[in-house]
């Protein structure tokens, strides 16, 4: 059996002293979160998440995604101030969501269902893949978005969720820029998000652990 595609690195255009403001612990333009590596590189031209490397892919063609290959070990990161223990799951934003799930199947990632029905953010079909302790969520882009209005246009990589033992130890951290918990879309959890006077380029949301989790 072929090894299971997974994340290495995500490149973020962002300044480091965002990221630590917003209770990450960051060395120099770095910052790791569980298994991942995150590449703080300050303000550009684009922002948000500007590429990421995977490791084990059979093609770096991904519907227009910015990727690279990589051979690197997994990261090993330690809990942050803010409560963050690793990433539960990037986001990915598709004008196309059936395009971009052939596309990644045909990359090698391990495709496990897809979901249908109404979300806080206005999509209402979402893939999933497993990529390691990663979930890859793929979301048709909600219409009227600047993603959705160019249909033959590229996916793109939108946002972080990362996983947290406690949301309430993470909103005693960072006070007024998370906002209230609301249930989230898998069953027995809940999310939080940041709010944009954070400052950071991606959405970054805050989840609990599933039910069972250890």
């Amino acid at each position: 059996m072929a090894p299971q595609p997974t994340v290495d690195e995500l490149i973020v255009a962002d300044p480091p002293e965002r990221w630590s403001a917003a209770g990450f612990r960051v060395d120099g333009h770095s910052c790791e979160a569980g298994t991942v590596r995150i590449e703080l590189a300050g303000h550009g031209e684009r922002r948000g998440i500007v590429g990421w490397s995977v490791r084990d892919l059979s093609s770096l063609e991904l519907d227009g995604l910015p990727t690279s290959g990589s051979e690197r070990p997994p990261a090993a990161g330690e809990r942050h101030p803010n409560g963050v223990t690793g990433l539960d799951h990037l986001v990915v934003m598709s004008p196309a969501l059936d395009r971009t799930i052939d596309v990644l199947c045909a990359a090698g990632l391990d495709f496990r269902r897809l979901r249908e029905g109404d979300t806080p953010g206005g999509s209402t079909r979402q893939a999933f893949f497993r990529m390691g302790e990663v979930i890859l969520e793929v979301v048709e882009a909600p219409e009227g978005s600047s993603v959705r209005s160019a249909p033959d246009g590229p996916a793109r990589l939108w946002g972080l969720a990362f996983g947290v033992e406690s949301l309430e130890h993470t909103a005693a951290s960072l006070g007024p820029l998370v906002s209230e918990p609301r249930p989230a879309v898998q069953p027995g959890r809940s999310i939080a998000t940041l709010r944009k006077e954070a400052g950071l380029g991606p959405a970054i949301a805050f989840m609990t652990p599933g039910p069972g989790a250890a």
